[in-house]
């Protein structure tokens, strides 16, 4: 019998995709005939489907923010209080990231009071004990300090670039 393949899991860190997509057409915003500002969707979705075709995932998970680290907060009262307010652009793209995600039949994992690198972390290390290989896509660096044998950082550059990195921990 041959080896079977480890399969692969992709986790994707959705606001991160989201901001970067956003800022990414900040001096060009691409704007439709209803005068709606879609650069974060058109960002998101560029990098979705760049992974997907490039790296044809076996597994693939979309993690969102909901009401951000209750954790964090508790423990650093400070936790994000100097961040700007999230652009209305971002806001508004949001639910038609979330659509887009439904169509494709892609899973959107949430956890209340969890930010999605907290969701992220969690789901590749219990994914590498049941011996999956895990990628964990986000332009945010400090997702290095998660990384281990079995898992890889995609680091998204910029709009069609992006590049691995992988941190032995063992």
């Amino acid at each position: 019998m041959a080896d079977q393949k480890q399969k692969r899991l992709f986790l994707l860190d959705a606001f991160a995709l989201i901001f970067r997509g956003y800022y990414a057409f900040i001096k060009n915003p691409r704007i439709n005939s209803k005068g709606m500002d879609t650069s974060a969707i058109m960002g998101f979705t560029n990098s979705l489907l760049d992974v997907i075709k490039r790296e044809r995932p076996d597994h693939l998970a979309v993690c969102f923010d909901r009401g951000g680290s209750v954790d964090r907060v508790e423990m650093f009262p400070e936790y994000k209080a100097n961040r700007d307010e999230t652009p209305e652009a971002i806001k508004i793209a949001v639910p038609y990231i979330e659509k887009i995600l439904k169509a494709m039949h892609i899973p959107i994992l949430v956890k209340e009071g969890y930010e999605a690198d907290d969701v992220i972390g969690t789901l590749s290390k219990q994914a590498e004990k049941q011996g999956y290989k895990t990628f964990m896509v986000t332009p945010d660096k400090d997702f290095a300090q998660l990384v281990s044998i079995d898992q890889c950082l995609v680091v998204v550059m910029k709009l069609g670039e992006y590049q691995r990195s992988r941190r032995n921990l063992k």
